[in-house]
């Protein structure tokens, strides 16, 4: 075993804070990475040291193993914790970490490069029993061969990016007409977002669930699960909302399909937190989609309902300690939802809004949890993802925690950047949701509905935002005609009013 000291982690963000937040509980001393626009930012503010690391662009900071190990080195950290997304699921950094004596705190380099390339993963799992999707397992090499293969497979399927993720390099064919032109954006996708044009195909499950089981392996050859998480709320393949336990689940499902994804960890011989995720279809078939080797965006809800710090258990198995509990003292207690909160324009196809937050009220009370990293004044960078923060309930049963997590999006106010805020509150609202009976397609299904509402919904704010100016001015005005000096309590109140009306 070998006593963690400092960790150095290489992310930024709500994550990056996060990570810090069970260091600081664990008395381990944290140092920040921060890139020019990342200057004034909250991780870089909460760490006990912090170091420079590049220009804006990730390419070119975040990205940098090479600057990374550098400062790790500098600054004597024991080890490194990547996050999620940039270094996280990089086998070459991790070897690299590896190389120099730095604790890289995830998995071996091998069995990132095994279950990064999908096509190496779905091998895997099929030596395993694991049941996966019916497809190739091999990359198609020409537009000839995908042809071939897709007629073979039958229509619908689902072209994929071998070393693929978020929905990049991924392209559904219907028809046999947009065979060529969808096989061939895949492929230049995928080789602009992976540097890998690799590409395999996949029989397309219509109106699938999205269920990922989180699990834990340690270095002593213990393994578990920590239950499903729900996660079919998508847009653009990329999650919105999650809950646990999944409204699709019954017990049986859950012990079959957890006892899977235990299986799944041990013929890779996993070390640390990761995902297994599976599509479930209508009959409650389930197969295997991929394998994350990293946390989860989503692991909160998991942390609320076992009551077990994951970022404290990839520390602690880093540091080459035993897993503590077995998987029959693990349960589940109460139903948690987390809502993803991004800075996007829900009526412009969740295009990006960047820009400066003027304020924000962030919801607080019982079974409520915020995992973010902005404030107001703070500037959202146009370099990296939209996501402004994780907006987290707890409650002992899943209708209570959707009525509290209505209450907590009503809470949340944010000017300045237009955001998901209103769109997730209607969710809330729909039948599909409520019911439980809902799947990957429920943004689709529900579209026309959540984006007429929340439209209105932000009208309706604007206009309280010009009535309030307005009331400012007049307020202003009568002070200046009578020679009164305007309350030095309101004065707040101007730059607030005028700046949001500006922004109208």
């Amino acid at each position: 075993m070998k006593k963690i000291n400092k960790i150095l982690i290489a992310n930024r963000g709500e994550i990056a804070v996060r990570i810090m937040r069970t260091c600081r509980e664990m008395g381990i001393s944290t140092v920040a990475v921060f890139s020019d626009a990342d200057r004034t930012s909250m991780h870089v503010r909460y760490a006990d040291e912090a170091y420079h690391i590049g220009p804006s662009p990730s390419s070119e900071s975040y990205l940098n193993a090479a600057k990374i190990i550098e400062v790790a080195k500098k600054c004597q950290a024991d080890a490194i914790h990547p996050g999620y997304g940039f270094l996280s699921e990089n086998a070459a950094f991790s070897r690299k970490c590896n190389e120099n004596g730095i604790i890289f705190i995830g998995p071996k380099p091998e069995v990132i490069e095994q279950m990064g390339d999908k096509i190496s993963a779905r091998l895997t799992m099929i030596a395993a029993g694991v049941p996966v999707v019916p497809g190739t397992t091999e990359s198609v090499k020409t537009e000839k061969e995908a042809i071939d293969t897709i007629m073979e497979i039958g229509l619908p399927v689902m072209v994929k990016a071998s070393a693929g993720g978020g929905g990049k390099g991924m392209r559904l064919i219907t028809e046999e007409k947009d065979i060529t032109s969808l096989v061939r954006s895949a492929r230049s996708e995928a080789k602009s977002s992976f540097g890998n044009d690799s590409v395999y195909i996949e029989k397309y499950i219509s109106s699938p669930h999205h269920i990922e089981f989180q699990i834990l392996g340690d270095q002593h050859g213990n393994f578990l699960h920590l239950f499903e998480r729900e996660c079919s709320v998508q847009r653009r393949h990329q999650k919105m909302i999650e809950e646990t336990p999944s409204p699709l689940m019954t017990p049986e499902l859950r012990i079959k399909m957890g006892e899977y994804a235990v299986e799944a960890a041990r013929a890779v011989n996993y070390t640390g937190a990761g995902t297994i995720e599976f599509l479930v279809d209508n009959d409650l078939n389930f197969y295997f989609l991929e394998m994350n080797t990293r946390l989860q965006v989503e692991h909160p809800i998991t942390e609320r309902v076992t009551g077990i710090d994951l970022v404290k258990q990839q520390i602690l198995i880093a540091e080459g300690h035993p897993l503590k509990f077995k998987q029959e003292q693990l349960r589940q207690t109460g139903h948690a939802i987390e809502c993803r909160i991004y800075a996007e324009d829900t009526d412009n196809n969740f295009m990006p809004n960047p820009g400066k937050i003027y304020n924000i009220t962030q919801p607080l009370g019982l079974g409520v949890r915020t995992d973010g990293y902005v404030y107001e004044g703070y500037e959202i960078p146009i370099y990296y993802d939209s996501m402004i923060s994780k907006l987290i309930v707890w409650a002992e049963n899943r209708s209570e925690a959707i009525e509290r997590m209505k209450r907590a999006l009503y809470e949340y106010k944010i000017t300045g950047v237009k955001t998901t805020i209103k769109f997730l509150e209607r969710i809330m609202d729909t039948t599909d949701f409520r019911s439980g009976n809902y799947d990957t397609n429920f943004i689709e299904k529900n579209k026309e509905q959540l984006l007429k509402a929340t439209k209105c919904a932000e009208d309706c704010e604007d206009m309280v935002i010009i009535a309030t100016y307005i009331e400012y001015l007049d307020q202003l005005n009568i002070a200046q005609t009578s020679k009164e000096m305007y309350p030095a309590k309101n004065r707040w109140k101007k730059y607030t009013y005028q700046k949001n009306f500006e922004r109208l």
